[in-house]
């Protein structure tokens, strides 16, 4: 049996074998680079091994030249996979020296075919026989070749490659991964580089047998690769348990997942999504279908979230009605995430969507009964100011009935001014129109309406309460200054709400300077704009807050007055949140108390 045939033979084999299976990997998972460059590793070694036997069988000199020469290319192909492999498996490793030890083979490879009769030796004169694994085996006697150098310069430079790599992984933490792998491969390239350095100089008469050490090399990768797959059936079990507790949370809280290709217009979504849109399994889904299926009022925002996404938002969160084929109608809530491309460009949203119209029922009961306590408190605080509007509606009737009178002295008379009796009537006039705005102000407060938000001026509602309640101000001997700001944009509210707020806030600051005092009653009323919102503030100069007190007074029931309910300020806050602002109260260093309250400015169409 020739031991020679049989050991260089299952190198061979061994390696071989790794190629094609971790080959076969690649070409399932095209991005699995690292098999790829591992698989031509072993390749390399496979044929390396092949020319290692053919030396040992040459039988002339020139024979045995040939074979080295040929063999370089797969220490090229060896090389470059090697540091490709290291490059991608570390994710370590300076560029610059990965294309130094790339360039040196290269250089080495094309030097092999174009100096001597091959990089090691320039002429090979003669074979001399040693005796290896009980067989005699030829070496070469003959001239080096210099330009040998260049090869081994670039085994070095891949040394300091792979020892720079590894002590930056163990300096990262991967301390096992550093010492296994990257000791592997220092430890056999440099034995494989030695062996043949010693050999093709002449200072030892052993045999070629570098194949060997690649073979060293490809088992101990070839572990590291085995381990990382078990690791990685182990954590697709983890995963695949972990999907499982997911999807038992995901039936509980009843989510339905989707996602939407902006490019193919496209939906994919889960059976319980399709059923919270009322669409049938078997139904194919493309926009337009899904848009049929919403309330008319919420198809074009849909449609517009879905088509032409904002390019500075990748956050989707949308509220839409749902018309069920059983005629119901539902709430449905969804959030997202688009995922952009290199250039930018919207390709995917993933999405969750719940069923939230047992929330929407809930909003609407609690609106509803929100405002009809608004309602009701409106009429409470019309009535504690009733004899002010009983003298604001007074004066206008009196000057229509003495103007009235005034024109029938006048046509009594044979002859009459008719200027006269114009200014009479145009007085009559606006007497008449003022009367009118009073009593449309009053009805509006009145009015039992459901909550509406419009575009309102806040300087323009400031002072229409004040016209309002001009009488009661006067008649408390209340000072009223105003510090309103030019130029505001217009609020997002609802004009008769935001006016109970006022009046809750004025007939409390009037209270507040009820009690004798030497300190003069000036209620001040401001407006001005803080980033994206309208602050308007009412200050007054009373008594103030006590301290400790200023997040108390906003409780429900909590009242400082004798014959108070306690519902005014709670009310007038529900009111400010419900517009999306703040509503908050302090004390003036000069004396007295300073409400303030925000909200959003109006964003569409003036």
């Amino acid at each position: 049996m020739s031991w020679v045939t049989v050991v260089f033979s299952m190198a061979a084999s061994a390696s071989l074998t790794l190629a094609l299976i971790h080959g076969f990997i690649w070409w399932r998972q095209r991005d699995a680079w690292v098999n790829l460059l591992f698989s031509l590793v072993a390749l390399g070694t496979a044929a390396l091994a092949g020319f290692n036997l053919a030396v040992m069988r040459a039988e002339s000199p020139a024979g045995f030249a040939a074979v080295i020469r040929w063999a370089h290319v797969p220490v090229w192909v060896i090389v470059l996979a090697l540091v490709g492999f290291v490059r991608l498996y570390f994710l370590a490793g300076r560029t610059w020296l990965l294309w130094t030890v790339c360039g040196l083979r290269t250089v080495s490879l094309l030097l092999n075919f174009l100096t001597g009769q091959n990089l090691n030796y320039r002429e090979i004169t003669g074979l001399r026989h040693v005796s290896f694994l009980g067989e005699s085996v030829p070496i070469a006697v003959g001239v080096p070749n210099p330009w040998m150098l260049v090869g081994q310069l670039s085994l070095l430079a891949m040394v300091i490659f792979v020892a720079d790599a590894a002590i930056t992984v163990w300096r990262r933490g991967d301390r096992r991964l550093a010492a296994f792998v990257g000791g592997s491969i220092l430890l056999f390239v440099m034995g494989g580089a030695v062996q043949d350095a010693l050999v093709f100089w002449g200072v030892v008469q052993w045999p070629l047998i570098p194949s060997l050490f690649y073979v060293g090399l490809i088992a101990a990768m070839a572990y590291e690769l085995a381990g990382d797959s078990l690791r990685a059936a182990q954590l697709a079990r983890d995963l695949h348990a972990r999907e499982e507790e997911l999807m038992l949370a995901v039936d509980a809280a009843s989510l339905g997942f989707w996602s939407w290709e902006f490019a193919r217009k496209e939906f994919w979504s889960t059976e319980h999504w399709r059923s919270l849109f009322g669409i049938a399994k078997a139904e194919r889904l493309d926009l337009d279908y899904f848009l049929q299926h919403l309330h008319p009022d919420d198809r074009e925002l849909t449609r517009q979230a879905l088509v032409e996404p904002d390019p500075n938002n990748s956050r989707y969160q949308t509220q839409c009605r749902v018309l069920l084929p059983d005629g119901r109608m539902r709430w449905i809530a969804s959030q997202g995430r688009i995922e952009y491309d290199r250039n930018g460009k919207s390709i995917l949203l993933r999405g969750v969507s719940l069923d939230i119209t047992h929330v929407k029922q809930m909003d609407l009961e609690v609106e509803a009964h929100r405002n009809e306590g608004a309602r009701l408190s409106r009429a409470a605080s019309l009535g504690e100011f009733s004899s002010g509007l009983a003298h604001e509606l007074k004066q206008p009737l009196t000057a229509i009935l003495s103007n009235a009178q005034a024109a029938q002295l006048f046509l009594a008379r044979d002859t009459y001014d008719l200027e006269q009796i114009r200014d009479i009537l145009r007085d009559i006039v606006t007497a008449d129109r003022r009367a009118s705005d009073i009593i449309s102000a009053l009805r509006l407060l009145l009015k039992k309406s459901e909550f509406q938000r419009a575009a309102v001026d806040a300087n323009q509602l400031i002072n229409d309460v004040l016209k309002l309640m001009r009488n009661d101000l006067l008649a408390r001997g209340v000072l009223v200054v105003t510090e309103l700001a030019d130029q505001l944009p217009s609020i997002h509210g609802d004009r008769v709400q935001l006016q109970q707020v006022l009046i809750n806030l004025i007939l409390n600051a009037s209270d507040a300077m009820s009690q004798p005092t030497e300190k003069p009653r000036v209620l001040t009323a401001r407006s001005r704009q803080v980033e994206s919102n309208i602050q308007i503030s009412v200050a007054d100069t009373g008594c103030g807050i006590l301290p400790g007190d200023e997040e108390k007074i906003f409780e429900p029931y909590h009242t400082t007055k004798p014959q108070g309910l306690g519902l005014g300020l709670s009310l007038s806050r529900s009111i400010v949140l419900a517009h999306d602002g703040r509503f908050w109260a302090e004390n003036q260093a000069a004396g007295g108390a300073v409400f303030h309250f925000t909200i959003p400015k109006w964003k569409g169409e003036p």
